[in-house]
């Protein structure tokens, strides 16, 4: 294991492991660069492929994964200690909120606005015989958005993949790297063979595909933004603007290291998003939100497997629940390499309880108070966001509703801002976290934390250039990256319980 105040040797920096995954991605720009069209009809054919025959699998794969999780929580090997630390290295307030921000991000926002209002107007299959856009509609609505991302899509990213990881790097000296995941099942050598490098570079592959997405959408909606309160043209100028700006604060940010830059944003996030549903639950339809909530939420639970497990309808369930679980799996590795990094000092039932239970109940009621409200305003005047929401897309979702809100002329770049400063912590963190996979080191270099940071950037902005095919297809790839890394995900199954119970045994002999 690294000493963190170790001077950094860039001899040890898998260089391979860094031009595979670089060279990927770099590959697939340049392609789309010279012909877009084509890359995204390759891309889309790979996409039902990955879809039609791992879909299920992801679909078991998150299920019970959150399943074993919650048992090894609530059982006697909750009790253990992880990371070599009798104290927490950061405040619980600290660090559920570099947690929430990283993965939320600004994706989470805009899906909480948007993804509530597709199903309210066209109902998910599973809640057949639903009429669209009427009363019945709400809580089916609401309860898909819930289970995308709930305690599923929470649990993938940091319970028993974070378990295995912690066991084999801060309790076993193995180095904090993706590939650890597969330490319990194949020893020593998976570390440093190129077997384990191949792993390495898949896994940070799928990160860097699933962070550069929400960078793209976020120029995209904060343009359109720009443009519906005052006017700035929706051009690729200022797109490219406000890329550059999220990409020199997540930069600096990640200059500064974990203990500031990412520390002092997430923090602020968190307190911003607080004001602010604050504010939309005042002043809109709060006994609508409430209600809401407490209905679907009993529901939600009520039909938790049902859901989880439906193949009812592939079609809709590839660009649905599928697609979002591609995401979350291929961001499945990397961020559980960051719990584990800010999670030294802290019990196994406070790390699950912590990414499984309470972040996900927290975003099931930010998604209720945006995504609730569209559905209000929406009840009372139709139109008044489904059509800007079909006619613009994901971008006017957000804007129309906080538009129909007392202040929106304040709150709608209060909204943008959050956005904004969400995605600069999930930039930053993840640049870190891919940082740490190429080095080694719980520190990585700054240098290779700056390259990855603007890298993201550069191929976001490019990729905009490109039009829609460009996102499209980068949406597409990030599921096709998630086949292998749904895999490498699969022995933390067995592991995470086995890993507990070691240490159970170890620490009870220590007197701990």
């Amino acid at each position: 294991m690294q000493d963190q105040n170790q001077k950094v040797d860039w001899k040890n920096i898998e260089w391979i492991v860094f031009l595979i995954s670089g060279g990927v991605l770099l590959f697939f720009v340049i392609a789309s660069l010279i012909d877009v069209q084509s890359v995204s009809k390759a891309v889309d054919v790979a996409f039902a492929w990955s879809a039609k025959y791992f879909g299920a699998y992801w679909q078991w794969l998150v299920w019970i994964n959150f399943l074993i999780a919650i048992v090894i929580a609530f059982s006697k090997y909750g009790s253990v200690k992880l990371g070599n630390l009798d104290k927490p290295e950061f405040s619980t307030f600290r660090w559920i909120s570099i947690i929430m921000c990283t993965l939320l991000a600004g994706g989470g926002v805009f899906w909480s606005a948007a993804e509530p209002m597709y199903h309210f107007l066209t109902p998910p299959p599973s809640f057949s015989g639903v009429e669209g856009s009427t009363q019945e509609a709400v809580v089916p609505a609401m309860e898909q958005a819930f289970l995308h991302w709930g305690f599923l899509a929470w649990s993938i990213l940091g319970t028993c993949g974070a378990i295995v990881l912690m066991y084999s790097h801060y309790h076993r000296g193995m180095p904090l790297k993706s590939r650890a995941l597969l330490y319990p099942l194949f020893g020593e050598k998976i570390m440093y063979n190129n077997w384990g490098k191949l792993v390495e570079a898949l896994c940070i592959l799928a990160v860097a595909a699933g962070t550069i997405g929400p960078i793209g959408f976020l120029g995209l909606q904060v343009s359109y933004a720009l443009q519906a309160l005052f006017g700035i043209p929706d051009v690729y100028l200022t797109q490219l603007t406000i890329i550059l700006a999220l990409m020199i604060l997540y930069t600096i940010s990640a200059i500064t290291g974990l203990h500031r830059g990412i520390q002092f944003l997430s923090r602020f996030n968190v307190i911003l998003a607080f004001v602010l549903a604050g504010i939309i639950l005042l002043l809109g339809p709060a006994q609508f939100i409430v209600d809401t909530f407490s209905t679907t939420f009993g529901t939600y639970l009520k039909d938790f497997t049902r859901l989880s497990l439906y193949r009812g309808d592939n079609a809709w369930l590839s660009w649905w629940t599928v697609f979002f679980w591609g995401w979350f799996v291929g961001y499945g590795p990397l961020m559980a390499i960051l719990v584990a990094r800010i999670s030294r000092g802290r019990s196994i039932r406070q790390i699950i309880c912590g990414v499984g239970i309470i972040a996900p109940i927290a975003t099931h009621i930010w998604f209720t108070i945006l995504g609730g409200s569209g559905i209000f305003f929406e009840l009372q005047n139709p139109g008044v966001i489904s059509d800007p929401l079909n006619s613009s897309g994901l971008p006017a979702a957000l804007v129309a509703i906080v538009q129909q809100v007392p202040g929106s002329v304040v709150l709608v770049p209060a909204f943008l801002a959050l956005i904004f400063l969400f995605l600069a912590t999930t930039g930053d963190s993840m640049s870190l976290s891919i940082s740490i996979c190429s080095s080694g080191y719980a520190d990585p270099p700054r240098g290779m934390r700056v390259f990855w940071a603007i890298l993201m950037g550069i191929v976001a902005a490019l990729l905009i250039y490109m039009g829609e095919g460009g996102i499209d297809a980068l949406q597409s790839f990030i599921v096709i990256t998630a086949v292998p890394v749904g895999f490498i995900m699969l022995p933390s199954l067995w592991d995470g319980p086995r890993c507990a119970k070691r240490l159970y045994e170890e620490q009870q002999i220590q007197g701990r």
